[in-house]
């Protein structure tokens, strides 16, 4: 409440204006105590910065573990990071879609409704140019999508919204099913114009080109979890807790990738008309004494020196040193 003028105040700021000393311009107003937000009706801020933050550290890890799939899958060096996580209204997000595009609708239960994975042509025609055997450096122009074109990133696709399985463990299990694939994202009205969703965008750079990746989620999607998108929620649990955890999880994770292994007993050279004579229990001359150590390749790099031998019935090799990856010539 504004303080009350005495009378005496009051009296000595009549005579002032009648005197002519005070002007009534000058007379000091009373501050506004509240300022005024506008506000849409139409696009409601549903999504609190808590909410948005939580978003950011799922999908930032997400970011990381897409780029290491997309690195597998097309042998370059792919990086994706976040860039923004804003709310806007579905029909914005429409918009800003050009056509044609590659727009994954997929469903992540228990999470309700559709949420949509879109990916630029140009980042969409230079994967498809990689796996098809060329260097995925040229310009692309915008051309009519193919079925062979749409099966091809399907399964690209399949493996990207796999992996939100592993972002989002944290938080909740969630069990991503793609439903259909979209070229012209004016044909999908799986939400209302208005309806706000989260618009999480990635930079995503291949080579010399860059290009981004947009994910929209929709806020009945995740309604029924908003308790859980709070940073204090990840940390109910016991650090050791967590660590034994993610321990597990990776362990699990390593278990079943595949490594080829080579081990080279030794070189030779023979002559075609040697080759066509070979028969079952010939002997070949190597290069390589039976005693000597022999080198082991994962892939096309040495990292292993072992020894040849049997395990059982069964032949085996025995490493006997191992070699930094970084040198390239063992001595």
């Amino acid at each position: 409440m504004a303080d009350v003028l005495s009378q005496s105040e009051i009296d000595a700021l009549l005579s002032a204006l009648s005197s002519g000393e005070l002007q009534p311009d000058e007379i000091p107003k009373e501050e506004e105590k509240q300022k005024v937000k506008l506000y849409d009706f139409t696009s409601p801020q549903k999504f609190t910065k808590e909410h948005m933050r939580t978003l950011e550290l799922i999908h930032d890890n997400y970011a990381r573990i897409i780029s290491n799939y997309l690195t597998a899958q097309v042998r370059n060096n792919v990086k994706i990071n976040i860039e923004s996580v804003e709310q806007i209204t579905y029909e914005e997000f429409i918009h800003s879609v050009p056509n044609p595009t590659f727009l994954t609708i997929f469903k992540m239960p228990p999470l309700s409704g559709s949420i949509l994975f879109e990916m630029p042509p140009q980042f969409v025609y230079q994967i498809l140019d990689v796996l098809l055997g060329g260097a995925g450096s040229g310009k692309y122009k915008t051309r009519e999508i193919t079925d062979i074109d749409k099966n091809i990133i399907m399964k690209i696709n399949q493996g990207l919204i796999d992996n939100l399985k592993l972002a989002w463990s944290d938080i909740v299990n969630v069990q991503p099913e793609i439903e259909t694939l979209e070229t012209n994202p004016a044909l999908n009205q799986t939400l209302a114009p208005h309806e706000p969703v989260a618009l999480i965008t990635f930079s995503a750079d291949m080579g010399s080109s860059h290009n981004f990746i947009n994910m929209c989620i929709p806020y009945l999607s995740i309604e029924k979890v908003l308790d859980k998108l709070i940073v204090q929620y990840w940390y109910q649990e016991s650090n050791e807790e967590i660590v034994r955890e993610s321990r597990e999880r990776l362990r699990n994770r390593l278990d079943v990738v595949e490594v080829p292994l080579t081990a080279k007993l030794g070189f030779t050279n023979i002559t075609v008309e040697d080759f066509l004579k070979l028969s079952v229990g010939d002997v070949v001359t190597l290069d390589n004494k039976c005693n000597n150590p022999i080198p082991i390749f994962i892939y096309d790099k040495m990292h292993y020196i072992g020894a040849p031998g049997v395990i059982g019935k069964n032949m085996g090799v025995k490493i006997l040193d191992n070699i930094d990856k970084d040198v390239e010539n063992y001595e």
